[in-house]
């Protein structure tokens, strides 16, 4: 399946919430690392920069040039070698524990003349502990439930009528959307009773999403869902 449908999704869904919320709003900056904590579980390309203004004005991502790298001094000549886009993490793919390179973000990447990191990373912790990011800017994302981030979207989808983005949203289901640490809710009076479930329904009856949601190449048929009773009311609107 292509994931094409994944990275548009994610990158639509940053422009929906940039232009729905005020210039200020720290909580954006949430959402976005929790669109893109969704986006890596799927085999997608990088695609920060087909809206890297949006992630650089929010406050997600955090542009330099290279010579403000914390290891430029000791490693100019690297550096200076770089000539395209460069994610800086290196694995050794024989060491005992290798678990893949999923993390291939957490050292930032160069894209001459910058070089950039994203809000939360091990570089990110290394610009801030060496003074050159300050105040919010120091401050890491709070983890921010995906339900509640599909809520925003679908609210602020609505006043676009972009009834796609809410349809293909609706259709990853209550197992993707709303399982936390802790898994799904236990019932279906539980799933019902939480806000931004009831908020995101409500929009998808007013917009008719729901003939969207079930074309998704990501609709899992609730035969095949792990919780049939729950994915079942789901579906029922």
């Amino acid at each position: 399946m292509s994931m094409h449908v994944i990275e548009d999704l994610v990158a639509d869904s940053v422009r929906v919430l940039d232009g729905h919320a005020g210039p200020d709003d720290p909580r954006v900056r949430d959402r976005f690392a929790a669109l893109y904590g969704f986006q890596g579980g799927y085999d997608c390309s990088f695609t920060h920069f087909r809206v890297m203004d949006i992630l650089l004005r929010r406050g997600f991502t955090y542009r330099f040039p290279v010579e403000r790298h914390p290891d430029h001094a000791e490693r100019s000549a690297y550096f200076g070698a770089l000539t395209e886009f460069t994610g800086l993490r290196t694995f050794d793919e024989d060491a005992p524990g290798f678990d893949g390179y999923a993390s291939w973000l957490e050292d930032g990447y160069v894209d001459p003349p910058f070089l950039y990191c994203d809000a939360g990373t091990a570089l990110w912790r290394r610009m801030a502990d060496a003074g050159e990011l300050h105040g919010p800017d120091a401050v890491p994302p709070r983890r921010t439930p995906l339900i509640d981030v599909v809520r925003e979207i679908a609210v602020a989808a609505e006043k676009e009528r972009d009834h796609d983005l809410i349809g293909l949203w609706y259709a990853f289901g209550c197992e993707t959307l709303v399982s936390g640490p802790a898994g799904c809710p236990s019932d279906v009076g539980e799933l019902a009773e939480m806000p931004a479930v009831r908020d995101l329904r409500a929009v998808v009856r007013r917009t008719g999403a729901l003939s969207v949601a079930r074309r998704s190449p990501y609709a899992v048929p609730v035969e095949f869902a792990g919780h049939h009773e729950l994915e079942a009311w789901w579906w029922e609107l």
